[in-house]
């Protein structure tokens, strides 16, 4: 069994940055690809950013492109999410999720197996 929990999420002003983190116990971390989705209440959960087992490869959804970043600390079995010039629209919860896939980034979400509880960001002024 995998457990993933969240934190760092919270209330940001439009332009603001926060670093979500997700630290992951049971399954071996360091061999799957982890990723970020969140999802909006009426909405279908969206894949935000994605990373390889080893981190050497990200993927971002287009709107996230140049604003967010995924890394990840094997060592650690964490994995993060830098989001700087946050927008209202990025208000959402966030959920880290594994894949059950090395080193490609899928972007469904039924090609994860594990996925956290969430947190809240809220970007308002």
């Amino acid at each position: 069994q995998v457990q993933l929990v969240e934190s760092g999420g919270g209330l940001v002003e439009p332009g603001g940055s926060l670093r979500l983190s997700c630290v992951a116990s049971g399954r071996t971390f360091s061999v799957y690809g982890m990723a970020w989705f969140r999802q909006v209440p009426g909405k279908e959960r969206e894949f935000v950013a994605g990373i390889t087992w080893s981190g050497d490869s990200t993927s971002y959804a287009d709107s996230m492109k140049g604003r967010f970043t995924i890394s990840r600390a094997n060592a650690k079995n964490m994995v993060y999410l830098q989001m700087n010039s946050l927008k209202p629209e990025d208000t959402a919860v966030y959920y880290c999720a594994q894949s059950r896939s090395r080193n490609s980034i899928p972007r469904g979400e039924l090609l994860y197996d594990y996925w956290g509880q969430g947190t809240q960001v809220t970007v308002s002024s």
